[in-house]
């Protein structure tokens, strides 16, 4: 159960490794930081779920993925401003004993996300 990501650079055709990630407790327009971490070799935070079951709870979130820091540490030559610069997904957690899994499949000029498991 809990809460959990995984990034793929659809460009590359890789996981995401390397790129900097936040999660964040929403209420409203606030926003208070739980973790940052930046995603290993397989795309995914290095200390495996980012909420365990124990606790998850009920609300809304926030992950905050550095697209264009990411694209550019692999040197991608990015246009000033980038296209996308940090892909913000804001997401409810209904059922706290569900496990959640919030996957972002992206490149420099799109992204795809989805309710995983």
């Amino acid at each position: 159960m809990g809460l959990s990501t995984h990034v793929l650079d659809t460009m590359h055709g890789t996981p995401a490794a390397g790129m900097q990630v936040a999660l964040y407790a929403t209420d409203g327009e606030t926003a208070t930081l739980l973790r940052q971490f930046v995603l290993n070799p397989d795309g995914r935070n290095p200390d495996g779920l980012l909420i365990d079951n124990e606790n998850l709870k009920r609300g809304t979130y926030r992950l905050v993925f550095d697209v264009s820091g990411y694209f550019r540490m692999r040197g991608v030559p990015l246009e000033e401003p980038n296209f996308l610069g940090k892909v913000r997904i804001d997401f409810g957690i209904a059922r706290a004993d569900q496990h959640y899994h919030v996957p972002l499949l992206v490149s420099p000029w799109s992204y795809s996300t989805y309710r995983g498991s």
